[in-house]
């Protein structure tokens, strides 16, 4: 869709052109695969390294996974993670044998300023319907969110809603929720809450981190 080896104006253009193709409401069929993604680094930051698990949603049993490693040819700016980061997924991606029916990426959707962050770019480049599940809060403003498990506010920018603020665990810090692409945001909660299970993380993202950041 857009070349990779840019500068970082240049890559601020594309992001602004391609943000206004993204579809920000269901556009799903029924979600058999998901998938989490993660990216990693090795050798000094000098080899990025993607990892995409696919889960039964139903169950959340790995199904497969695919690790993809080449040189790190962007440097490192917030707002930009996606020119470093998605060249490895995509070639993690192609490995795969299961095509998914969803992508939890761990990083931002449209909760980004120029709302196209990485969830975002990745399910526009392969049309995989995508949401966003940050650990921490790159943009916006909330409210105060209850303590309880499966309390939500949103996360909003100026008069804009770009998320929502997620407690997957009561009494542990809360994940940043935003779609991508094909996913409005009701579905996007329901279905990180469908991958949670003991843990903070839903599961797909805790098989996508251990895979990305394992260096054996």
């Amino acid at each position: 869709m857009h070349p990779w080896n840019v500068s970082p104006k240049d890559a601020i253009g594309i992001q602004k052109q391609l943000r206004d193709q993204l579809v920000p409401e269901d556009r799903l069929d029924e979600v058999t695969f998901v998938a989490g993604v993660d990216v990693g680094f090795e050798e000094n930051n000098t080899i990025t390294r993607a990892a995409v698990v696919v889960l039964d949603f139903q169950t959340l049993e790995l199904c497969e996974y695919a690790i993809a490693r080449r040189p790190t040819s962007f440097p490192y700016i917030p707002g930009l993670l996606s020119f470093r980061e998605i060249p490895a997924v995509l070639d993690a991606l192609e490995k795969l044998k299961q095509r998914p029916t969803l992508l939890l990426c761990d990083g931002q959707g449209i909760a980004h300023p120029r709302r196209l962050g990485i969830a975002a770019h990745l399910g526009l480049l392969t049309d995989i319907p995508s949401v966003g599940v940050a650990k921490s809060r790159l943009i916006g403003t909330h409210g105060p969110l209850p303590a309880e498990k499966g309390a939500f506010v949103p996360l909003m920018d100026k008069d804009q809603q770009i998320g929502i603020v997620l407690r997957t665990r009561t009494n542990v810090k809360p994940l940043y929720i935003s779609v991508g692409h094909r996913v409005g945001l009701e579905t996007a909660r329901k279905h990180v809450m469908s991958c949670i299970t003991k843990y903070r993380l839903p599961e797909t993202t805790r098989w996508a981190h251990k895979l990305a950041s394992n260096k054996n």
